[in-house]
C-alpha cells in the first residue's frame, strides 16, 4: 500500500474504530490523506490526529437517545469530546459482561473515563453510543430508536463478525462513512471512489462509491451490494 502512495494512490480508511485503536492496527500505512473514524462521526488528520471534523448529537438529541436505551435496560458506552479530547465514559456499576470484555482490551486507554453512575455521562459533546450487549434487548432498542429517531440518527445493529457479540452503534445523522468519503473525495480531487469493506455498517459507504468489493469473509448483506468479492483479510485481500 505505502509503494502504491508513493506512485500517486489517494488511500484512506473509514472504520468503526477510534484514531488510536486504528493507528495500532495500520502501524507503518502511510495513508497521507485524512482518516475517517468512527464511522464518519469524526474526520481527522492521519499524522496529528488532529480533529478536521466533528458531527456531534446536540445535548437533547443525547438525552433522549440515553433515556430510550435506560428504558431497554441497555448500558451504554457514551464517546464524547470533553474539553476537547475524545472520551468513552460508561457507569462501571452496571455493565454487561460482552460490555466489560471489550473495556478490558482497553485497559489504559487515555479516552477511558469510567463513572459511579450516570449523573456525568453525556459531559462534553457526544457523538457515538456503543451498546454490546445480549441480542434481544439490543435489537429492541434498535426498533425503538429507528422509530423514535429515525430522523436525527444512524444505527447499525449487527454481530461482530470477530467477536460474535451482539453490538448496537448510534450515531448522529450527520456521520456515516459514505458522506465523509464523499468529504474526502471532493477535497482530494479524486475522479473515482473505490470502496473496501466487511461489516454491515460499510453498506452507506458501498452505495457512495463507484466501485465497491467485499473481502470473502464479509456479512452476506454487504457482499450482495459488492461489485465483486475479493480475498479474506486473513489472505490480504485488499492490497
Amino acid at each position: 500500500i505505502n509503494r502504491l502512495v508513493q506512485n500517486g494512490l489517494l488511500f484512506s480508511y473509514a472504520t468503526a474504530r477510534s484514531y488510536h485503536t486504528a493507528r495500532k492496527c495500520t502501524a507503518g500505512l502511510n495513508a497521507k490523506i485524512p482518516l475517517i473514524v468512527y464511522n464518519g462521526a469524526l474526520i481527522v488528520d492521519n499524522e496529528t490526529g488532529t480533529i478536521l471534523k466533528e458531527n456531534t448529537f446536540s445535548e437533547s438529541q443525547a438525552a433522549d437517545i440515553l433515556e430510550l436505551l435506560q428504558e431497554c435496560g441497555v448500558h451504554p458506552i457514551v464517546y464524547s469530546l470533553i474539553d476537547g479530547q475524545e472520551k468513552f465514559s460508561y457507569d462501571q456499576t452496571s455493565i454487561p459482561a460482552a460490555t466489560l470484555k471489550f473495556l478490558n482490551q482497553r485497559r489504559g486507554d487515555r479516552r477511558d473515563h469510567p463513572l459511579i453512575g450516570t449523573e456525568h455521562l453525556l459531559d462534553g459533546k457526544v457523538y457515538y453510543f456503543s451498546c454490546i450487549d445480549e441480542a434481544e434487548r439490543l435489537l429492541k432498542a434498535d426498533q425503538l430508536i429507528q422509530t423514535r429517531f429515525g430522523d436525527i440518527c444512524n444505527q447499525v445493529c449487527q454481530k461482530d463478525i470477530y467477536s460474535g457479540d451482539q453490538w448496537l452503534e448510534i450515531m448522529p445523522a450527520a456521520a456515516s462513512k459514505a458522506h465523509a468519503a464523499r468529504q474526502l473525495k471532493q477535497l482530494t480531487g479524486a475522479d473515482k471512489l473505490i470502496t473496501f469493506g466487511d461489516g454491515k455498517n460499510d453498506l452507506p459507504l458501498f452505495e457512495a462509491a463507484d466501485e465497491c468489493y467485499a473481502v470473502a469473509n464479509a456479512h452476506p448483506l454487504l457482499k450482495s451490494a459488492a461489485t465483486g468479492i475479493i480475498g479474506a483479510n486473513t489472505e490480504d485481500g485488499v492490497i
